[in-house]
């Protein structure tokens, strides 16, 4: 039997993004992230492959010790970083942040990145396997 995918889906905490920012999609609310977030979940799974979510503060030296400790409790295959974390410009350092945390605590993990909480699935899928 073949070891299961295992997939991290990685974005900022839906309570503390700011959905008026002109940088974030027109209507965008924490309950649509959130709706997105698990069909993608569920498509994923339905495929057979484990699925873990983390929602990061905002701050940097908080979202660096978050992910170092998911990522020390596990070893994952593939790493979708959030539209939500590496489009707004003001995100860019959380950006860094993120990107260099995963790479050191997954080094062996392909990184994908989604365009919308609900193509999260498609991202990872675009790595598995490979």
């Amino acid at each position: 039997m073949s070891r299961q995918t295992r997939i991290l889906i990685l974005g900022q905490d839906v309570n503390t993004v700011d959905y008026a920012s002109p940088a974030l999609p027109p209507g965008m609310t924490a309950e649509k992230v959130l709706a997105g977030l698990a069909k993608a979940e569920a498509a994923l799974e339905a495929k057979g492959h484990h699925v873990d979510m983390l929602q990061v503060q905002p701050d940097s030296v908080v979202a660096e010790a978050e992910i170092e400790a998911q990522l020390g409790g596990a070893a994952y295959d593939v790493v979708v970083i959030g539209a939500g974390i590496r489009n707004p410009p003001p995100s860019l350092g959380l950006f860094e942040v993120v990107l260099n945390a995963v790479h050191r605590g997954a080094p062996g993990a392909r990184i994908a990145f989604n365009t919308r909480p609900d193509d999260s699935d498609v991202a990872a899928e675009r790595w598995v396997g490979r």
